[in-house]
């Protein structure tokens, strides 16, 4: 009876979330299912039942937005998880309680830089002209900042934070018990990482590299400011669209973009949370 009890005050402790979870998420996902699957007929005006926004969504101009966003996002995550993770070490190895916790607070900082503000910070910074410009394009010819290129150097800039503070606390609860008794045991630094550092690290690892990758690929406006919508990307396909740029009988389009979208990032969530959950009973046992 007690337990029942206890069950009951969990589900209610937990019940106003799911509320909110059901209006802010539920609710939208619906409205994008019910108006993708629905177009207006040319003549008549009415709505009428059809998969014809979500096939066009996955050919032509709209499929090469999918696969650049799909790149751009792979780059940019690979590049952010390796920098990142040797950036967390070094924060981990560091015996500076206040740098370390100074650190810690840019990074949550930076993480979340995105968008204008770190756009114009690169126009400002670099732009399209001037001597720091001309550095880069003696050794990087073709780059531009409103260029696939310019995005590949830009994401990562909030994209390292993330990973930062996503793997420094697996680093941390890495002890240094198990590294003496590895080499007492005659094992080398590569056997340890190997076996023991490695598998404990990874799924932290893992998680943080598929957080980057969901985030530079639902990234929108830090793209749109320095691209203008030059570099085919599906966020700013979806806004272009919304805006009203489409032609006759694809009015839901965006509807049917947008739900990819949330499709892709639905993943990427389903592999974060079991690594996330697997990272969490390493750090706690």
């Amino acid at each position: 009876m007690a337990r029942s009890g206890k069950k009951l005050g969990a589900w209610g402790a937990v019940l106003p979330l799911l509320g909110y979870c059901a209006v802010a998420l539920g609710l939208p996902v619906w409205a994008l299912i019910w108006e993708g699957i629905q177009s207006p007929d040319p003549i008549t005006g009415v709505n009428h039942f059809t998969a014809s926004n979500f096939t066009t969504s996955w050919h032509g101009i709209y499929l090469t937005g999918m696969l650049s966003s799909l790149r751009l996002s792979l780059l940019t995550a690979v590049i952010s998880a390796v920098v990142g993770l040797f950036a967390a070490y070094a924060i981990a190895q560091s015996r500076g309680r206040y740098l370390k916790q100074a650190v810690l607070t840019a990074s949550g900082v930076l993480a979340n830089f995105g968008g204008i503000p770190l756009a114009f910070c690169f126009i400002a910074t670099i732009g399209t002209g001037g001597v720091f410009l001309s550095w880069l394009n003696a050794v990087w010819p073709s780059f531009q900042l409103g260029t696939f290129a310019g995005l590949l150097v830009v994401y990562p800039y909030f994209m390292v934070p993330l990973m930062v503070l996503t793997t420094l606390p697996a680093l941390d609860g890495l002890r240094r018990q198990w590294r003496e008794a590895a080499a007492n045991l005659g094992g080398s630094a590569w056997q340890y990482w190997r076996y023991i550092g490695g598998p404990l690290l990874l799924p932290s690892a893992l998680g943080g590299f598929v957080l980057c990758f969901g985030s530079a690929f639902a990234a929108y406006a830090t793209a749109r400011a320095l691209s203008s919508g030059t570099v085919p990307l599906v966020t700013t396909q979806i806004a272009s669209v919304l805006s009203g740029n489409v032609i006759a009988n694809q009015a839901n389009l965006g509807m049917a973009l947008a739900l990819n979208t949330i499709i892709v990032c639905g993943l990427m969530m389903a592999v974060y949370l079991p690594l996330r959950r697997r990272s969490a009973k390493w750090l706690e046992s």
